[in-house]
């Protein structure tokens, strides 16, 4: 057997179990977080591959079921026939799959999902509110774009659903723009809508089941983002139940059943998508909207409505809906473009779904004294279309739990491990009775106060509408069904950079351009790729890797643990002997302190690189000072400072314990102040005089300047302009 590049990784990969590749890459990325000295509570540290963590995941599950929130039904989904596997949309390029380049198809299996969309809006159970997925937001420090992201994903959109005849066939469609109904010159729906093949004309029957087919190898994903809009005409028409008018029914793969109703109307003259659509195959548009150019997606005066013709558009839709409803073929609606979360996955690693299928009693969870159920052994990870829990002879070793019948067989999916990562806050909080196998839910109320909600939480922007969104959701879950009093996890939330390769691009081993951080660490120290990635922008920037910026860091610190050594560490008594030295240290103090907390990292180390620069050109580092920079670098780079603390200030304790230093406003004040001069209204120079200095004293310092003192030359001074502490200003005619 000959197998490719691709091949030989994924067949060599699948001969190691995956709870042996797992913890190996634990047990080497806790390495490096130690070895870059970050402060962690081990004591609560938690892996979701143990069973007495995936224990609490199948909890969780059956707590949901229990509540009505999770369920199972036949869902499409993205399928790779080579791989024989559900990929995500993520994993979908181009229509292929990401892994072997084989084309995607779109199949029906059956899912588990967890009812996500209950907690859409604000729920009220007996008298305890639970803030929904939107308002939720309104309460929560989180970056505006990421609000607004979760709020477009949720996709919340108020208008009227209304019924079209096509032949004797009713169908609704869903539309934001009522007042636009006139307009409406052709219906779209999705291949796969069940109407297609009862209204498809037989001279169209060959062309919309070649367009059928060829929508099966597109995912969902690659259907609502692609730029040309494609179609075809079914031959059939719909009636227009506002104008009785005859409009041509299509498919088209933007249309998806998952959607709505599966069926659009479209109204060219007042959508752009419709407009392009339209004009490309030939359909007509009608105005009936006032306003400019086609297409008019604004609101304003109708025209050419009927009896609705002169009303403004927002008078329009609700006097449209109303006779809808009077009509019986409409009526007001809200809907949501968030669909319930598919947790099923047919695959191995993964916590196993805790329930029984029982031929008599149908579908039995389990109780939490059967918890947890451990993955089995006894498996093949070759890829066949189905989990690899099916040929498990030990993992089906079971009988219904509830009438004890022997031909019982336990689900053979896995969860999402998403589900894993969305409690797992919870799992810190609870660590001590999560470990000693106690249910963490039951205990909660124990710990709330000290450690729950989060206070402050880190992470990447990549997780809006994934794990930060189904965090909000278990949190929700468990605050209406009474184990907790917050609904929201996250009280304040920030987004960090991504670290680009050197080239600009993604960090990727497959094209090599991956930095190994046990490289810098083995060069550099772990205190120079700690300052070096606080320095390179903003927080939330992503921002391109620089060897040579590192090895710039890298002399800093040297040149910090040079002047620690070199400088004499003078004791102060009484006046400070380099007082410009201590205004700027103060200064730091003040900057530093507000840069942590405002998360500019980059610019406290800059006014870092400022004070020993100073410290630097001074003959003399007093030691009440080099003590308070110490303490200033020691969250930067930890390992110097405690070296310099130990080694050259002589202290027994470790710096980590020591107070913060504060600053003194008195000795940040300035005694001198510069002013920028203008003649005739451009800057010409600037110079720093005493602050206390009068305005004589000002003006007459201001005329000696060189850059000033050529442009008064065979001048008239006509006036002179003076502002406190900031400008001295020349009118001067020639």
């Amino acid at each position: 057997m000959i197998l490719s590049g691709a091949e030989n990784f994924l067949y060599f990969s699948l001969l190691i179990h995956p709870d042996e590749s797992t913890r190996k890459n634990i047990e080497n990325f806790r390495r490096q977080i130690k070895s870059l000295g970050f402060s962690y509570d081990w004591d609560r540290e938690v892996s979701t591959c143990d069973p007495e963590y995936y224990k609490w995941t199948q909890w969780w599950f059956l707590f949901l079921y229990k509540q009505g929130l999770a369920y199972k039904k036949k869902a499409p989904v993205n399928w790779c026939d080579d791989c024989k596997t559900v990929l995500a949309n993520e994993q979908v390029v181009d229509e292929k799959c990401e892994r072997c380049k084989n084309e995607v198809v779109q199949k029906k299996l059956s899912q588990w999902f967890f009812k996500i969309t209950e907690f859409i809006e604000d729920n009220n159970e007996n008298g305890r509110i639970t803030s929904g997925l939107i308002s939720g937001l309104d309460k929560i420090d989180w970056p505006e774009s990421t609000k607004a992201a979760q709020k477009n994903w949720i996709g919340k959109s108020e208008g009227a659903e209304v019924q079209f005849l096509i032949g004797e066939q009713k169908i609704s469609v869903f539309t934001t723009r009522p007042d636009t109904l006139f307009g409406a010159t052709f219906m779209v729906l999705a291949p796969e809508h069940p109407l297609v093949g009862k209204i498809t004309s037989k001279q169209q029957k060959k062309v919309v089941e070649k367009y059928k087919e060829k929508a099966k190898h597109k995912s969902e994903l690659d259907r609502q983002t692609e730029k040309e809009k494609t179609g075809v005409f079914t031959g059939g028409y719909a009636v227009n139940p506002v104008n009785n008018e005859e409009i041509p029914v299509w498919i088209a793969d933007y249309v998806l059943m998952g959607y709505g109703t599966g069926a659009i109307m479209a109204v060219p003259a007042h959508d752009e998508r419709d407009f392009e659509f339209a004009q490309k195959f030939d359909i007509s548009i009608k105005r009936v909207i006032e306003g400019g150019e086609l297409p008019f997606a604004e609101e304003g005066k109708m025209v050419d409505c009927g009896g609705f013709s002169g009303l403004s558009s927002k008078e329009g839709k609700k006097k449209i809906i109303k006779w809808l409803e009077e009509k019986k073929i409409g009526k007001k609606k809200t809907t949501y473009r968030l669909r319930d979360w598919s947790v099923s996955r047919q695959r191995y690693w993964g916590a196993p779904i805790p329930i029984i299928h029982c031929p008599d009693c149908g579908e039995v969870p389990l109780s939490e004294e059967y918890l947890p159920v451990e993955l089995p052994t006894d498996v093949d990870f070759m890829p066949t279309g189905k989990s690899p829990m099916v040929k498990s002879k030990t993992f089906h070793e079971v009988e219904c739990p509830k009438c004890g019948n022997e031909k019982a067989d336990r689900e053979n999916d896995t969860l999402d491990t998403f589900v894993c990562s969305s409690w797992y806050f919870f799992a810190f909080a609870q660590a001590p009775a999560l470990k000693k196998g106690r249910n963490p839910m039951k205990e909660f109320r124990r710990y709330s106060n000290d450690w729950l909600p989060v206070d402050f939480y880190v992470g990447g922007a990549e997780h809006t509408v994934l794990h930060l969104l189904y965090s909000r959701f278990f949190t929700k879950a468990a605050h209406r069904g009474g184990f907790i009093n917050f609904d929201e996890p996250f009280q304040k939330l920030r987004h960090q950079g991504l670290i680009l390769a050197e080239d600009g691009h993604k960090m990727s081993k497959s094209i090599g351009n991956v930095i190994n951080p046990d490289e810098i660490v083995e060069k550099y120290g772990a205190d120079t790729l700690r300052m070096y990635e606080m320095f390179m922008g903003p927080f939330e920037q992503a921002i391109s890797w620089s060897t040579q910026a590192t090895e710039g860091m890298y002399k800093f610190l040297q040149k910090v643990w040079r002047i620690y050594n070199e400088k004499e560490l003078v004791e102060v008594n009484g006046k400070c002997p380099v007082p410009e030295l201590q205004s700027l240290l103060h200064k730091s103090i003040k900057k530093i302190t507000e840069d942590i907390e405002g998360l500019k990292f980059n610019t406290a180390i800059s006014q870092m690189m400022i004070f020993m620069n100073q410290v630097q050109k001074s003959d003399i580092f007093p030691r009440p000072m080099a003590e308070k920079f110490c303490k200033l670098l020691s969250p930067f780079a930890p390992h110097l400072a405690e070296e310099i603390w130990h080694e050259v200030l002589g202290h027994k304790e470790t710096i980590t314990y020591e107070m913060w230093p504060e600053y003194d406003p008195v000795k940040i004040t300035e005694d001198t102040v510069v002013y920028a001069v203008q003649i005739n209204g451009k800057i010409r120079g600037d110079f720093e005089i005493d602050k206390e200095a009068d305005k004589e004293a000002v003006i007459a310092e201001a005329k000696k300047l060189e850059k000033v003192v050529k442009y008064l030359e065979g001048g008239k001074i006509k006036k002179e302009i003076f502002v406190p502490g900031k400008i001295v200003g020349f009118v001067v005619l020639s």
